[in-house]
Parts: structure tokens; C-alpha cells; sequence
């Protein structure tokens, strides 16, 4: 007689049964669902017919025992905006760098081959230009300054050569820095997880209200969910540079240095600001770092009174407005704080 008692118990109490809808809950959710779809896609819609298909060649001489007039081509392919009604195209300098021929889609199916204007690798940002009728209104650059972590991030690009794919996700942090191919940082990079493949450099990254944020330059492999964009304030200071001169500007000094830490003892001795700076281990023949008078081994810690911690402080400091202009070098020679001024040259492109 327990046994079917207890096969009650079991049938009635111990099943899980549906729990009861709440008609609150379930709109709420379908209401957020709907309200990030309609972002998604009206950003996508707004932005896609400005976004191309890139496809690079690159011509290099044929190896050893070949005809020396015979040569082999490499192919490679990104993806770039339409940023100005007249056809110039934002893109990554490293899809667009050192090629021999570029062909652009437009979304609508067009070819046309495209002219380079400039590219600045030390930014990951190259400029494009295709001469071409008919084209959509230009992609619209937003403000990389009022991006705010967690807000919506979408991608557009050709992963894989799989054209005009849409991912989405968030800004995942601001202020991020990026190595670049010339071994320079690149700055205020944005961090996102909307997924980017191969292909997508050179892509935009929008807001919901399908305005450029940032240009998608790189992933972290095999890490999910690592991706990295130019801020666009930055793409657009170096394009009207780009589009102005062909190539961005530079100060150099020509040496060779590492980061170092400084003693604490010298620190408080000579009243130091920082306890690091870059140490000399190279100097180039007429530079200007030669004709300053530095030797190897002195220590620099500051320029024009601005710290330098680090190469990449010294980077950072000298800006096309220091080209030919007397600066000073403040540095450590044998524990003593001197300052030697230095002329600051053009870097060569």
C-alpha cells in the first residue's frame, strides 16, 4: 500500500512543474531585445553602404635562379569607409602599406582601382581614393571623446572575405595602447568585444546611432573578445594630415635607447621628478643627437621640461612641432643632472 502512495508523492510533488509566465516580465524583456535589434540594425543600415571591400597586391622580385625580370604578387584584402563625398577611404595602414595595386567594391558591386593618398603605420591609419560617380553619402564620424564604456560597439567589415558582416557588442575599455607595426604606441586605442576576423582591418566601428567611433585595426589571439579600434579623433587628425601632405610629420633625434630604472640614491640627490628615463645606447652618425654632444651611456629624463620616463615618453613628446626647433635635453651623465639643447630633425618617412 505504500507504494502507490508514495508514486502520488513523486508524481505531484517532486516533478518540476512550469513556473506560471509573469505578462510584466516577459514585455520588459521583449521590449529590450526589440530596442537593441532596432539599434543594431538601423546602424548597420545607416553605416553599410559606405563600408568597401579592399583587395591588396603586393609585387616582390622572384626568388634566385628566376628570370630577374620575372616577379610574384601576394594578395591580401580589409576593409575601409567612405568618409568624404569625393570618394576618399579610411583604412588600416597595414592592409594598404607597401602595395603595388588596390582594387575597391562598393557595396552596390562597383570595382574600381584606388589611389593611395598617404599612410601613417606608426597610427595603423591609411588613406585611400578611389574617382568614382554616384557614390552614398559619406560615413559620419562621431566623437571619440564622449564614448563611455558599456555602450553599444558594432562592426562592419569583410571577415574572411565574407562581405559587409555585422557583429555587435560594447566598448569594452577606453585609453587602451596598442604597439604598432613601426614599434611606436599608438594611443586612446578602444577596446571592444564586438568580434573581429581577419579582413575586418580597416573596418568602422560604430554607436547605435551608426556614427564612426573608431577604425578596427587588431584582435588578440587566441583570446575571445580582446579587439581594438583607432579612436576616430585620432584617425581624423592624421587623414587631414594625410590628405594635406601625404604623410605625417615627425621629430627625431637619432639614437638608440632602453628603459631604465634610476637609482634611488641619485633620484634623491639630484632632486629627480622621475625614477626612470632612457638610457643612450646608440647614436647615429650627423645626427642630432651627435651634434648635441650625448654619449653613450648618459641617461635622458626630460625634454623641454616634459618627464621622460620612458622611449616611448621620448615618442610621444617629439611631435611635428619640434621640428627645428632648439629643445632641451635634460640627462644624467655619470650621476650629475646636466641639459644640452639639441636641434630636433624631420624623421624620415
Amino acid at each position: 500500500m505504500t507504494v502507490p502512495a508514495l508514486k502520488k508523492i513523486l508524481d505531484n510533488d517532486f516533478v518540476p512543474q512550469p513556473t506560471p509566465a509573469n505578462p510584466a516580465i516577459s514585455e520588459r524583456d521583449d521590449s529590450l531585445l526589440d530596442a537593441y535589434s532596432k539599434a543594431v540594425v538601423q546602424a548597420a543600415e545607416k553605416i553599410s553602404p559606405s563600408v568597401v571591400f579592399i583587395n591588396a597586391t603586393k609585387t616582390f622580385p622572384q626568388s634566385r635562379g628566376a628570370a630577374s625580370r620575372e616577379q610574384r604578387e601576394a594578395h591580401g584584402s580589409g576593409s575601409g569607409f567612405i568618409f568624404t563625398p569625393d570618394g576618399f577611404i579610411l583604412t588600416n595602414s597595414h592592409v594598404v602599406h607597401d602595395t603595388s595595386r588596390l582594387t575597391v567594391a562598393l557595396s552596390d558591386g562597383r570595382r574600381f582601382e584606388a589611389a593611395m593618398v598617404g599612410d601613417d603605420p606608426a597610427s595603423d591609419v591609411a588613406v585611400i581614393r578611389i574617382s568614382a560617380g554616384g557614390l552614398v553619402a559619406a560615413a559620419p564620424l562621431g566623437d571619440s571623446e564622449k564614448i563611455r564604456v558599456g555602450q553599444l560597439a558594432i562592426a562592419i567589415g569583410n571577415p574572411y572575405g565574407f562581405q559587409y558582416s555585422v557583429t555587435a557588442g560594447v566598448v569594452s575599455a577606453l585609453g587602451r595602447s596598442l604597439r604598432s607595426d613601426s614599434g611606436r604606441l599608438i594611443d586612446n586605442v578602444i577596446q571592444t568585444d564586438a568580434a573581429l576576423n581577419p579582413g575586418n582591418s580597416g573596418g568602422p566601428l560604430v554607436n547605435s546611432n551608426g556614427e564612426v567611433i573608431g577604425v578596427n585595426t587588431a584582435v588578440i589571439l587566441p583570446a575571445q573578445g580582446l579587439c581594438f579600434a583607432v579612436a576616430i579623433n585620432t584617425a581624423k587628425f592624421v587623414a587631414a594630415r594625410l590628405i594635406k601632405d601625404g604623410k605625417i610629420r615627425r621629430a627625431y633625434l637619432g639614437l638608440g635607447g632602453q628603459n631604465v630604472t634610476i637609482p634611488r640614491i641619485v633620484v634623491r640627490s639630484q632632486q629627480l621628478k622621475t625614477e626612470a628615463g632612457v638610457l643612450v645606447i646608440s647614436i647615429e652618425k650627423q645626427s642630432p643627437a651627435e651634434r648635441a654632444g650625448l654619449s653613450h651611456g648618459d641617461v635622458i629624463i626630460a625634454l623641454d621640461g616634459a618627464p621622460v620616463r620612458s622611449v616611448d615618453d621620448l615618442h610621444k613628446i617629439l611631435t611635428e612641432a619640434r621640428i627645428g626647433s632648439s629643445c632641451e635635453l635634460t640627462l644624467l651623465r655619470q650621476s650629475q643632472k646636466i641639459a644640452l639643447p639639441v636641434v630636433a630633425q624631420e624623421a624620415a618617412s
